[in-house]
């Protein structure tokens, strides 16, 4: 498991009782981002990978630590052989130089004691077994060194020497097998072949005593060696797998980062599409309703003439189907006249003409210029002594007539309806003007869309008139905002500068 203590991370587990005392330190990750993936709740994920971490090297130092031990192993053998045939009759038999029967027994003994490893090593590298097989053969050259020499005080240091070369391993259970076996050794041999071990044939009964507590000694120096560097190496390890995390952290961040950014240039590209399809629409637009405008003229002027050329006459319009043909003819040339005024305006933003306008006046022009509904109240609540803000009247008044009309359109059958324009501001302060309705209101998906060009709901709609509110606004760099709840009804704000057109527009 995974324990908390002071910010730092303390890991337990089964190479070891302390994990991590601190991972504070200089150059590594911060204690910030190992409480940040604590309380992410990935304690276990964390230890599981700090443990599997840890095993890998250890069994890479381990399987090559066997290896060394198998190239020990045949030199030792090589080097008994030697010292069998050249110092063993000296330490024996002084000068004698005749085969000693301890070329026998390191040639047999030796290779036994070095074939056993080898086999484990080859077959079985970094293996537990392994370890210990070879920490004992170890310590049995160590011995057989010391007989082939007939105890000589400097070959006892090969023993400490063996238990340097198994402090590789970073095993301590390693080391203890190693003592025990020199230990038990050098205890039999004391008790039943002395000479063999300390060269006397009646040595101090104390003596394998004084050995064994400086093996023991030793022995324990080279545990807490190895202790510390398993330590070290958690240490190594949990700093690796908080940069790992860190790094994956930091990658999935710049793939989400990237996703958005290329869904942000898709968004871009359709949009620069759309504005490239609508300046094209707009220029055909604009010359196609310049084009129509003078027929449509023409073809109002003409109606109205035969209308008056016929009551010139005392023609009575007692046929009152070609009475209600006449009236068709007349409105829908209005509306075709309309809807080209509409398009040439919103293709074409003429230079504003800014002069101080009376807003309570022009609401008064905007009242006559609606059609009236008997079910709908239209109130002009902008107060008359309101300072006149900086506008292009006649752009502000057709803002007003659109915003008022589709207000009184808004309005259910049935339902007392109420439309009223308020205004404040002035004196240094930006303009606030409201249009508001009890209506039925704009469906939520809708209110992000309704300043878009072409975009209506009405059957019979163009889909231009708030995207050129919107445009006359933005001209005279003030916002447009709308709220609503359906069924309940809209409110427009429309913010204008206090000192004419320049402020940044937020439609």
């Amino acid at each position: 498991m995974i324990d908390q203590d002071v910010g730092a991370p303390v890991f337990r587990g089964r190479f070891g009782h302390t994990r991590v005392e601190d991972v504070r330190t200089e150059g590594t990750v911060s204690a910030e981002a190992s409480d940040s993936m604590l309380r992410d709740g990935e304690e276990g994920a964390l230890d599981a990978r700090v443990d599997a971490l840890l095993g890998e090297h250890l069994e890479a130092v381990r399987r090559r630590v066997d290896s060394r031990f198998a190239a020990l192993m045949v030199g030792q053998w090589l080097v008994a052989i030697a010292v069998a045939a050249v110092l063993s009759p000296f330490a024996w038999q002084g000068t004698s130089r005749e085969v000693h029967p301890h070329l026998q027994v390191a040639a047999l003994l030796g290779g036994l004691l070095s074939a056993f490893p080898l086999v484990l090593v080859h077959v079985r590298p970094g293996d537990v077994a392994t370890r210990h097989v070879v920490a004992v053969a170890q310590m049995l050259w160590a011995a057989l060194f010391i007989h082939l020499t007939g105890g000589r005080i400097e070959t006892h240091f090969y023993v400490f020497g063996s238990l340097a070369f198994l402090a590789f391993y970073r095993d301590p259970a390693v080391m203890a097998t190693a003592t025990v076996t020199a230990v038990v050794e050098h205890c039999l041999r004391g008790i039943w072949w002395p000479e063999s071990i300390f060269g006397v044939a009646n040595p101090a009964w104390w003596r394998f005593l004084e050995h064994s507590f400086w093996m023991v000694f030793v022995n324990g120096v080279l545990v807490i060696a190895c202790r510390e560097t398993l330590r070290e190496m958690r240490r190594v390890a949990v700093q690796q797998v908080l940069l790992e995390g860190a790094y994956a952290s930091e990658r999935v961040d710049h793939e989400h980062a990237l996703a958005r950014v290329r869904r942000e240039l898709s968004s871009y590209r359709e949009q620069a599409a759309r504005v490239e399809k609508l300046a094209a629409v707009g220029r055909m637009t604009a010359t196609v309703s310049h084009e129509l405008r003078n027929p449509l003229a023409a073809a109002r002027t003409a109606n109205a003439v035969v209308v008056r050329h016929l009551r010139k006459l005392d023609v009575t319009l007692a046929d009152q189907r070609l009475q209600r043909f006449l009236e068709i003819i007349e409105r829908e040339l209005e509306v075709c006249s309309r809807i080209s005024s509409e398009l040439l305006d919103f293709a074409r933003e003429r230079p504003l003409t800014l002069r101080p306008c009376s807003l309570h006046a022009l609401m008064e022009e905007v009242l006559d210029v609606v059609p009236r509904r008997e079910d709908v109240r239209i109130l002009n609540n902008v107060p008359a002594s309101l300072e006149p803000p900086w506008v292009d009247r006649e752009l502000l008044r057709q803002v007003l007539i659109n915003l008022v009309q589709n207000a009184v359109e808004a309005m259910p059958q049935g339902r007392a309806g109420r439309v009223e324009v308020s205004a404040e501001g002035g004196e240094g302060s930006p303009f606030i003007i409201r249009v508001s309705d009890n209506g039925m209101g704009i469906p939520e998906p809708m209110q992000e869309r309704i300043f878009e060009p072409l975009f209506t709901t009405k059957p019979a709609g163009t889909g231009l008139g708030l995207s050129v509110v919107a445009s006359t606004v933005r001209q005279h760099g003030g916002t447009l905002r709308v709220e609503s709840r359906e069924g309940e009804g809209s409110v427009f704000t429309l913010c204008l500068p206090a000192g004419g057109s320049g402020a940044e527009v937020a439609v």
